[in-house]
């Protein structure tokens, strides 16, 4: 096994139940905010270190009182009059230019202008380029995110909107997200968008030359949502909200209650489909169920490709077993030397990740049945629903399911290089 996936990232000795943001964002690429954490330590702690590699900071509170403080290295260094020990909150104001996170294996990565807006892409690291944080996959807290920004722009953050008021040339916008939410998941999508509703509880913001193409391209999705809630469960989230930027974006943005996509990715003719089932299948995994390390990645992108190989199977396009089986030839002619079940801090995101991950549940589904298998994903989406979860923890509740033995099939799949034959 590997040691520790991003070890400089985040700080185990507390917890935070809720983050309340409070922003202002001019479109010229400044941000000012104020960000209150509520948080709970296990036992006596100073300083509280914070990941943060945002704009300057200006002052900081801890439980209402200023407290010292110094930011360097992507982290904030708290040192309050005495530890804070059990419930405590920390009070960050900043101000300056906001730029993404420069990253060794990923880019740059958080908040980032867009030709006329701006956007967030925050996965894995990508949280502290714009407030505050515990940057931990594990630590899923509430949020409630109000922006104000110039009025001919539309703000979408994660949750529901619950508040709007227009001020003169600008107008605030404010989010709650009652369902916890990951660092990483954290959004806030700007630009000049119209808006419109495919169906209830859901949303689409486009700009007005992808309006038409849009309507067209996210036709399908109402259905896909049933079809997704028929074989893993209820929809998790209030709301579902899509957005398309009128840029080009590399891949889509996973974000909790809402996906992001380029202009690149909505040409009319539904030529991305298979990237709209990918999106929305991470609402249930990857968002509602999170990943406790991310060595487990898998946990989030196996099942939403294999979500993929679902839609298509149920929309009358090729099933799982044939789309498989074309995977399986594509990887057979690619190096077979990663375990997906601890790929790598580096190959976190690399398509073989995804691929075998979706063949497993694939080979799965063949090895116990489809009555069993979709009942153990359903198992597994109420299990964990909201919480974090582990590849054990996944193995353990497909046992639940079948008195076959599956611990070959796991191993095979999760722990060898080798790509098992199907």
């Amino acid at each position: 096994m590997s040691g520790p996936y991003l070890p400089g990232n985040g700080d185990g000795r507390y917890r935070v139940a809720h983050y309340d943001l409070d922003l202002e964002y001019r479109i010229s690429g400044r941000l000012s905010g104020r960000a209150v954490l509520s948080a709970v330590a296990d036992a006596p702690l100073s300083p509280v270190v914070l990941d943060f590699a945002g704009p300057a900071v200006q002052r900081v509170l801890v439980d209402g009182k200023a407290a010292r403080f110094a930011l360097g290295g992507g982290k904030l260094r708290v040192r309050p009059a005495r530890p804070v020990d059990g419930p405590f909150t920390v009070e960050v104001r900043y101000a300056g230019a906001v730029r993404p996170v420069r990253t060794r294996h990923w880019g740059e990565l958080g908040w980032d202008q867009l030709t006329d807006g701006a956007l967030v892409a925050g996965q894995p690291v990508g949280a502290p380029s714009w407030f505050p944080c515990n940057d931990l996959v594990r630590d899923k807290a509430t949020y409630r995110i109000a922006v104000t920004t110039a009025s001919p722009y539309t703000v979408l953050a994660n949750g529901v909107l619950v508040d709007g008021r227009v001020g003169g040339s600008t107008t605030r916008w404010v989010y709650e997200q009652a369902e916890p939410m990951a660092t990483y998941l954290a959004s806030v999508q700007i630009g000049v968008y119209e808006r419109f509703a495919p169906a209830d509880g859901q949303d689409v913001a486009a700009p007005a030359r992808l309006l038409r193409a849009a309507r067209h391209d996210f036709a399908r999705q109402p259905r896909m949502v049933e079809v997704f809630e028929e074989l893993f469960g209820p929809y998790p989230f209030r709301r579902y909200q899509v957005v398309v930027t009128d840029d080009e974006l590399d891949v889509p943005v996973e974000a909790q209650g809402m996906s992001v996509f380029g202009a690149n990715h909505v040409d009319g003719r539904r030529g991305h489909e298979r990237l709209v089932a990918h999106e929305l299948a991470h609402q249930w995994f990857g968002n509602a169920v999170g990943l406790a390390d991310w060595r487990d990645i898998w946990l989030n992108e196996g099942f939403a490709c294999y979500a993929e190989w679902l839609w298509s199977e149920r929309s009358g396009g090729l099933t799982a077993a044939v789309q498989a089986r074309r995977a399986h030839a594509r990887l057979t002619r690619l190096p077979q030397d990663l375990r997906i079940g601890d790929p790598g801090e580096a190959d976190l995101f690399d398509d073989r990740v995804y691929q075998r991950g979706a063949l497993l549940l694939q080979a799965l589904r063949e090895r116990v049945g489809d009555v069993e298998f979709f009942a153990l994903l359903r198992d597994w989406t109420t299990t964990f629903r909201h919480a974090t979860a582990t590849t054990a923890d996944f193995e353990a509740v497909a046992a639940r399911h079948t008195a076959l033995p599956l611990d070959a099939l796991f191993d095979s799949w999760l722990r060898e290089a080798r790509l098992p034959v199907i």
